[in-house]
């Protein structure tokens, strides 16, 4: 049963207050899923849940900036997603490209792309830079738009950027196998220099990662919401911070 909106509100109000300000984590991670499902079960085409999805997005990173947040990753398009009908993904494409600019132009956030920039048309990776270029200068939450991400993807990435690194130092293949360490994997990935995630959500009810961030997850805690992208409410954002804040973070200890 649904609660009528001033109670709602009210709710809110309580969970916000609720929250304990040194438990709000410093970098949530969020999958961004069932735009279609959303679609489909409005009787409309995929494309109006993409844009729907896409006009969430800087209602979202409010609601995160006002808690605390310092940085969000928002998984727009995966390397996945890339091989739907050709036409969907133009669409998709294109909202996004819209959906970045406008965030940009917003001014409240800096902005990074991170992604495989050869997996997207020239014409996209480029706007895209141009609206991350904006907001280098902007003193709000860091947000990191993936686009044409996949966390496989990134790890073969970086260890492809760490060994041309070296070929290009001299080092031979021996010395390289004989000093590697795991962080010199982290230090060429796309979020390099960036802390990793605290909480990873994921929307629509799907419970598994999908290759999102899969080296820096690894002590990330998870919450999963049964609402579609589309309609995720900030009751909802809400209800995951106090899970967060209720949990025990052992980190592997």
């Amino acid at each position: 049963m649904r609660l009528p909106a001033p109670a709602y509100r009210l709710y809110e109000a309580r969970l916000a207050a609720a929250l304990p300000k040194e438990a709000i984590p410093a970098h949530v991670g969020v999958i961004l899923d069932g735009n279609r499902r959303w679609a489909r079960a409005a009787g409309s085409r995929a494309s109006v849940g993409h844009k729907r999805g896409a006009d969430k997005v800087a209602e979202f990173l409010g609601w995160a900036q006002d808690i605390g947040v310092e940085l969000v990753t928002l998984w727009m398009l995966s390397t996945d997603n890339l091989a739907r009908e050709p036409g969907e993904v133009a669409e998709l494409v294109a909202i996004i490209e819209e959906a970045v600019a406008s965030l940009a132009a917003d001014g409240r956030w800096r902005i990074r792309i991170v992604g495989a920039p050869d997996l997207l048309p020239l014409a996209t990776t480029e706007r895209l830079r141009e609206a991350e270029e904006r907001t280098t200068a902007a003193q709000g939450m860091g947000v990191n738009v993936a686009i044409g991400y996949g966390g496989r993807r990134e790890i073969a990435d970086a260890v492809k950027a760490l060994l041309l690194e070296q070929a290009a130092a001299g080092a031979s293949l021996e010395r390289v196998a004989e000093e590697f360490d795991v962080e010199h994997i982290a230090e060429h990935l796309y979020t390099a220099g960036q802390p990793d995630p605290d909480l990873v959500i994921r929307t629509s009810g799907e419970q598994r990662l999908s290759g999102f961030l899969l080296w820096q997850s690894v002590h990330s805690e998870f919450y999963f919401c049964e609402a579609y992208w589309p309609a995720f409410r900030r009751v909802d954002f809400l209800r995951a911070m106090r899970s967060f804040a209720a949990r025990e973070r052992r980190r592997g200890r």
